[in-house]
């Protein structure tokens, strides 16, 4: 029998009970305790299976599982490795997502109450007699049930796990600085709670293990809670979380998608979801986990690929993206935008505590994209680490917030009209008039406001951003692959319905050079002919050629 595909599980048991496929990963449980430290903190990017990953830890380790773990663990590493704290602790989680961050108040009173719903369910899953007073602090509550477990369970020891730590921290971080400020720093009533946890540690509380997206709080909450060792950026936990190409390939044997179905999804996923490395010297990339199953189970439901590529609640949170990049005021925040959907590499030290006392540095900038996911590891170079957009999804996400940026400057908004008629004549003409129209009217816009970045590069980056939000079309240029090929490419995704496909080569004249303009034609007429003959090229069918020569703030197109 086919085992289900776990798409939105995050419940262990639940997954194991009710017949979900598990992508095993509890070699790592072994990993961790066999660490020194014994107060971990792991953080990955949204939808990586952090949760899924706590939940099969709080089942593993939890004490009242003992009699459930040939059931639930019967099939994985460590059901056949068991090690000696199996199902040795009483698990205290929790969950600090969802917390509604509208104001200081409704943040503190969302913190409380996590906290108490927490604390209440320890307490009556292990038939600890203890009432949660309501009227007491966050920490007054931790303080009280670590007292009345150390009284009443003497010997015994906790095991905490927090997941999502920063969530609510990230959201005011983005949306209100002075009350996370409040909240976190100095003697921020979040970092108390934190100070009674390190307490604890020196009686009931045996082990930690807390995960997040991003070190947004630990610079606030270090002299608090010094005790924790972060493993987010070691080698052997590299692929801890997310799935190598190993792993999916073994997912899709298991649901028995053909071997010859497999040679056609796989380019897919690998091109959007792939593409993740959280250690330099890691030795895989990591396929985003959550985007994978979404594609798969669509894909496996209607027998066809998913309209859109990207499920709409991961692109939900990548869509904060601009609050985050917000933070930064330096000078050159435009610059490394412009870098990263340009695909170029950055040269950059990966900030390892952030402080929300100071604005971001351009460091800290770059630090939180490799966080949040928005960029990877690629490798090193004078001392410091490179690091590149993973894939097609997040370059889709930055090409969208840097249009926004270019609508702000330029003082003008690319409706969804206007998008139709693009994508109306691409793909049933063939024809780019709409959105070289569209592309002049940057420019002289730009141009009246003294814009001052304009060159060959930066007309073909606002081109190719515009032609990222076609979602019918796969975008293909001369930026991502960096070798020698068509400036851009726009081919249908989706073949069969007959769309145009077009080629574009581009040149660039300043102000003053308006004499060249033919000469720029024929050079670019050349190497599209050239490009012509590529294989991977002169077999795409009704594909339209075009040659786009701007001057300063003109643009003319020619069809070859």
């Amino acid at each position: 029998m086919i085992k289900k595909l776990p798409y939105g599980i995050s419940n262990y048991e639940e997954l194991i009970e009710d017949n979900y496929y598990y992508v095993d990963k509890t070699k790592y449980i072994e990993m961790l305790e066999n660490l020194a430290e014994k107060r971990i903190m792991f953080l990955r990017p949204r939808k990586f299976g952090k949760t899924l990953f706590t939940s099969t830890l709080e089942n593993y380790y939890d004490i009242k599982k003992k009699d459930k773990f040939e059931e639930l663990y019967k099939e994985t590493y460590v059901g056949k490795n068991p090690t000696k704290l199996k199902n040795s602790y009483h698990i205290l989680r929790f969950n600090f997502s969802g917390i509604d961050t509208s104001n200081e108040e409704t943040t503190m009173r969302g913190f409380k109450e996590k906290v108490m719903i927490s604390i209440d369910g320890f307490a009556k899953n292990y038939g600890i007699d203890f009432y949660t007073n309501p009227e007491l602090t966050p920490e007054g509550m931790l303080r009280s049930i670590i007292e009345a477990f150390k009284f009443q369970k003497p010997n015994q020891k906790i095991y905490v796990i927090i997941d999502e730590y920063d969530h609510f921290a990230n959201e005011l971080l983005g949306f209100n600085t002075d009350q996370f400020k409040s909240l976190v720093s100095k003697n921020g009533k979040i970092r108390k709670w934190y100070e009674v946890l390190k307490e604890g540690t020196e009686t009931v509380i045996d082990r930690i293990f807390i995960t997040g997206v991003a070190p947004i709080t630990l610079d606030s909450l270090t002299s608090g809670f010094n005790i924790g060792s972060d493993i987010t950026q070691k080698t052997n936990f590299n692929e801890m979380l997310g799935f190598t190409e190993k792993e999916l390939i073994e997912l899709m044997n298991k649901q028995e998608i053909p071997k010859e179905k497999q040679l056609e999804l796989l380019p897919i996923m690998k091109e959007y979801y792939d593409g993740y490395k959280f250690s330099l010297k890691g030795k895989e990339r990591i396929y985003n986990s959550n985007m994978c199953l979404y594609f798969l189970n669509s894909y496996l439901e209607n027998r066809e690929f998913p309209r859109n590529l990207v499920d709409v609640n991961i692109a939900s949170d990548y869509s904060k993206i601009g609050k985050m990049l917000d933070l930064c005021k330096g000078e050159k925040r435009a610059e490394i935008i412009e870098k990263t959907v340009s695909g170029e590499g950055i040269l950059s030290e990966i900030t390892q505590k952030f402080n929300p006392a100071m604005e971001f540095t351009d460091t800290d900038l770059v630090s939180m994209l490799y966080y949040l996911g928005y960029l990877t590891i690629v490798g090193e170079e004078l001392g410091m680490t490179e690091l590149k957009v993973p894939n097609k999804v997040m370059r889709e996400i930055y090409s969208d917030y840097f249009i926004k940026l270019l609508d702000d400057e330029a003082q003008i908004r690319i409706d969804n009209d206007e998008y139709n008629e693009i994508l109306r004549q691409l793909a049933l003409e063939g024809k780019i008039d709409k959105i070289t129209e569209i592309l002049q009217k940057y420019l002289k816009n730009l141009s009246n406001r003294d814009y001052q970045r304009f060159d060959e590069k930066y007309i073909k980056l606002i081109f190719y951003c515009i032609s990222m939000n076609l979602k019918i079309y796969n975008v293909k240029s001369e930026l991502e692959v960096q070798r020698e090929y068509p400036d851009i490419l726009l081919v249908p995704r989706d073949r069969s319905k007959g769309y145009n496909s077009v080629m574009i080569e581009f040149k660039y004249l300043k102000k003053g050079e308006e004499s060249r303009l033919k000469e720029k034609q024929k050079e670019a007429k050349e190497q599209i002919l050239r490009y012509s003959d590529f294989d991977e090229i002169k077999d795409i069918k009704k594909l339209n050629k075009y040659t786009v020569v701007a001057v300063n703030d003109k643009v003319y197109v020619e069809k070859v």
